[in-house]
């Protein structure tokens, strides 16, 4: 017989159904391929670590990871998709300083909010810029390149890896504080930026160090600062802005894993496990301090507060420059 007392069993079974169903796919996660996106055209810092890491996720995972570049409009493109996505888990972000503390300052109103359209899940590490030029431009010092810019009739065009990148950013600043006649070249990545730069269509450049290692090692192209604090092993010759005289053009690159807001705990848990443990991998670190990229322990919080710091401090900076995406 149905009782009133089986009546109430079935109810409360059937409304605690999606509560149970909800927490067991989390303890279950990952069920199928989790993509990650990556803000840059292939050939970047970011999309070099996300397919560095590639492997040794998907192994920890047991789930194919996928990279997925979506680059444009300052990175915003790629991560307005990633906050916008279902918080599941299996949509994650390459993040960077580009796409957290750079792009949504320099839109009149941002499509996503870059702390709370987010849970930052685990720092991989950072990377500087670089100054560098055409070895056919005479400088070789950052007061030189003042000089030589400030000696032409013509504006001298920069380039860097794409509206927003922090390299933008960086030489908008350089333009304003030293009153320079400069003209922004945006690419849609170094690649095709470096194309320019051998060839000598383009004069110079403020770029990721990662990808003009070679170059600059090469001697096909001369590095004239890094933004970091102190000298990179990679470039020991290249001397930092603050030992050129120029410490407010100090700026770092840090790379990420993020996901949208509200991502269940075990899956943040699940991630950030995963990716620390690789960047502590002996082959990794070889490989991350070989693409210049330093990498430190942080815990999940920790990095949140970091990108928030980030954020708070790139915000002000950024509108300062006047650098707006079209």
């Amino acid at each position: 017989m149905f009782t009133k007392r089986h009546f109430l069993m079935t109810f409360c079974a059937l409304a605690l159904q999606p509560l149970l169903s909800t927490h067991g796919q989390a303890q279950t996660w990952p069920q199928k391929p989790i993509r990650i996106v990556v803000t840059f055209a292939p050939g970047g810092s970011s999309d070099i670590v996300a397919r560095l890491l590639q492997p040794g996720l998907q192994e920890k995972l047991g789930q194919p990871v996928i990279v997925d570049n979506k680059p444009g409009a300052g990175s915003t493109i790629g991560a307005n998709e990633v906050a916008k996505a279902p918080a599941d888990g299996y949509t994650l972000l390459l993040s960077n300083t580009a796409p957290i503390s750079i792009s949504p300052f320099m839109l009149d109103k941002s499509p996503y909010d870059p702390i709370k359209s987010f849970t930052h899940v685990a720092y991989i590490g950072s990377v500087p810029n670089v100054f560098v030029v055409n070895p056919g431009v005479s400088a070789r010092t950052l007061p030189e390149l003042v000089s030589w810019i400030k000696a032409q009739t013509r504006p001298v065009n920069y380039g860097s890896g794409g509206v927003g990148s922090i390299g933008h950013i960086v030489g908008e600043i350089f333009k304003k504080q030293y009153d320079l006649n400069m003209e922004h070249v945006p690419y849609k990545g170094s690649s095709p930026m470096h194309s320019d730069l051998l060839g000598g269509t383009l004069q110079f450049a403020v770029d990721t160090l990662t990808q003009n290692v070679p170059f600059i090692k090469d001697g096909k192209l001369v590095g004239i600062a890094v933004t970091s604090t102190s000298r990179m092993a990679l470039t020991p010759n290249v001397p930092t802005v603050g030992e050129a005289g120029y410490p407010k053009l100090l700026a770092e690159n840090f790379l990420g894993i993020s996901a949208p807001a509200g991502v269940p705990k075990e899956v943040v848990d699940k991630v950030h496990k995963a990716v620390s443990e690789l960047v502590v991998r002996p082959d990794i670190v070889k490989r991350l301090e070989d693409l210049a990229i330093a990498t430190r322990k942080m815990s999940q919080s920790e990095f949140a507060d970091f990108v928030t710091r980030q954020v708070n401090d790139w915000g002000p900076a950024v509108k300062a420059s006047g650098a707006k995406l079209n």
